[in-house]
């Protein structure tokens, strides 16, 4: 079967590209491993929200609307909208059917699957940046008794053994993680690493409103100076409730949550913590501070001063005088250790040299190092906002346009 383009992957940025290239009559087709919007329906714990608001969820034809846009949308929620994006935009979907390889052949590139193999002109890899969680080479030393998860495979606090739980990792997911399985009767210790400290809301509204009116999520990939530095940066340290919560190391804290240094061993019946956690929190609340400065300067240079509450600075981060630079192995102290360590895609079908030694796509904006291939929904990938769903459209869009100038040659 031959197409001008494939799209690997019918999840919000997959279905954005499809709606783009619609847009400009390029015959496509997306292929989907599993149901559509996979990934949301298979791989994320049950009480997970998005860390966007509602009035965030905006995809090329399509936005919000819900009668609570300042909410957070629940998975079946945004299961929910991803289904009726496809619904609206109608695209040529083979799902269940899973990609085995990809490589070049003379007129572009061939694509086997487990339900027959296509011929294109242009592919584009739109698996998303979370399908294999991230797990150190550490976790070797785990002894047997201890269980071991990594985010994709937890689902609620219940199905936890009763004891201690190790939480490592300091992202948006691990703080989440460490504050739900705590407030289940379970002592949590958290393994903090380098983070990006943020409020929920700033000066009466949400941080996301900050970023995105002062033009922080739209900053693009060619202004900043070291871009793998800034595609490497943690998620910020957000939940999304009805409450509209802040969680940070002092919320945690402040229940109960002990709080250590990175993990840098598993030796002696012990996990071994560096010394390095006073100095990774007073790093994230020097960079809070920084840009609560500027959100202060963009306001008073617009003239929105007096329809925001004044500017305040947040409490630092309070850090024991001796955080632990150990902890047993054992039911009561540590009985379950999960790894928030971060993710990273799967790319065991893409046979072409386009990976460099630390297994990462060469790309520029997307745009892979390889002719007709294009690259969608990494973190920071023409946007700081290319892996939220609202930042799909964008980089569909530019994207799109270049792959319709490849094919017109």
């Amino acid at each position: 079967m031959k197409v001008a383009a494939i799209v690997i992957g019918a999840g919000h940025a997959g279905l954005a590209m499809s709606r783009c290239l619609s847009e400009r009559s390029i015959d496509h087709v997306v292929i989907e491993r599993g149901e559509i919007a996979n990934s949301w329906r298979t791989e994320r714990w049950d009480s997970l929200r998005l860390l966007t608001p509602n009035w965030q969820r905006r995809l090329p034809g399509c936005t919000y609307e819900g009668d609570d846009p300042h909410g957070f949308a629940t998975m079946p929620e945004v299961i929910a909208f991803v289904e009726r994006y496809a619904r609206l935009i109608a695209p040529p979907v083979e799902t269940h059917t899973r990609v085995t390889s990809v490589r070049r052949a003379e007129a572009g590139y061939f694509v086997a699957t487990t339900r027959g193999d296509w011929q294109c002109r242009t592919v584009v890899l739109a698996t998303g940046a979370c399908n294999i969680a991230c797990v150190p080479r550490l976790a070797e030393a785990v002894p047997a008794a201890i269980r071991t998860l990594t985010p994709m495979r937890y689902r609620h606090p219940g199905e936890l053994e009763h004891g201690g739980v190790l939480v490592v990792g300091a992202a948006a997911t691990g703080i989440q993680l460490a504050s739900e399985i705590h407030r289940s009767g379970r002592p949590v210790t958290l393994a903090v690493g380098e983070h990006i400290r943020a409020p929920r809301t700033y000066r009466g509204r949400d941080i996301q409103w900050w970023m995105d009116a002062a033009g922080v999520l739209d900053q693009r990939y060619d202004e900043v100076d070291d871009i793998g530095r800034a595609r490497r940066v943690p998620s910020l340290q957000l939940v999304g409730s009805p409450e509209h919560a802040t969680i940070d190391l002092n919320a945690l804290r402040e229940i109960g949550v002990q709080l250590a240094g990175r993990l840098v061993g598993l030796s002696g019946g012990k996990a071994w913590f560096s010394g390095s956690l006073r100095n990774q929190c007073a790093l994230s609340d020097l960079k809070l501070g920084r840009l609560l400065d500027a959100f202060d300067r963009w306001a008073t240079d617009r003239g929105l001063d007096a329809e925001l509450a004044a500017p305040h600075r947040f409490a630092p981060t309070v850090v024991d005088e001796k955080p632990p630079l150990s902890r047993d192995l054992a039911p009561r102290n540590i009985r379950t250790i999960i790894w928030a360590s971060g993710y990273r895609p799967d790319l065991s079908w893409l046979e072409v040299p386009v990976l460099d030694r630390k297994g990462r796509i060469r790309h520029d904006g997307g745009i892979v190092d390889a002719p007709g291939m294009y690259l969608m929904g990494m973190p920071f990938l023409r946007r700081r906002k290319s892996a939220l769903i609202d930042g799909a459209a964008a980089d569909a869009r530019d994207l799109s346009d270049h792959l319709a100038s490849y094919l017109a040659g």
